[in-house]
């Protein structure tokens, strides 16, 4: 838990933030978040850019079979999402995109 943290206690996805800046910073800028709750983690989120999404996970070397898919928001938010190791820290990769209008209307008959 984050009691007693120190903000030098959130280092390794601090480090993998700054690697992945370096290696990747010509891909789409993601939302990133770091918490005391889960010191190891670096979570990088990519909003209405499902291409965005694919472009990290084949730089991180994700394999496509170890991408979960879910929709939310009555079938109009399609998520994928991917954990992977990097750098020393857990890193999840989330992507949102809107499910195309077509199939909300099949899913829906």
């Amino acid at each position: 838990m984050s009691e007693g943290l120190a903000f030098d206690d959130l280092v390794v996805p601090l480090r993998t933030l700054r690697l992945l800046a370096a290696d990747f910073g010509h891909l789409p800028a993601p939302t990133v978040s770091i918490s005391p709750i889960y010191p190891e983690r670096l979570e990088l989120s990519l909003h209405s850019d499902l291409p965005g999404f694919e472009a990290w996970r084949e730089a991180l070397g994700i394999a496509p079979e170890d991408v979960s898919h879910r929709v939310q928001r009555d079938g109009r938010t399609q998520v994928l999402r991917a954990a992977t190791a990097y750098a020393g820290a857990e890193l999840e990769l989330v992507g949102y995109g809107d499910v195309p209008a077509s199939v909300q209307v099949e899913a829906a008959v």
